[in-house]
């Protein structure tokens, strides 16, 4: 998704399910991370800045 329309690198955790349906994924690009429902993917999902992903992910862990 760097300098162009094509699609982004989508990624789910190691802690997903088989399932899937319930599932975030992301795709983290130049500009942002990119979030999106892995049970809809046509849903929009959102884009965070690499300091507000690195501070969601810290605050993850530590719960």
């Amino acid at each position: 998704m760097t300098g162009g329309t094509a699609e982004p690198d989508w990624f789910k955790s190691s802690y997903s399910g088989s399932q899937g349906d319930s599932c975030v994924e992301v795709a983290i690009v130049d500009a942002a991370v990119h979030v999106r429902d892995s049970g809809n993917v046509a849903r929009p999902g959102f884009a965070v800045g690499h300091d507000g992903w690195g501070q969601f992910v810290r605050f993850a862990a530590e719960r």
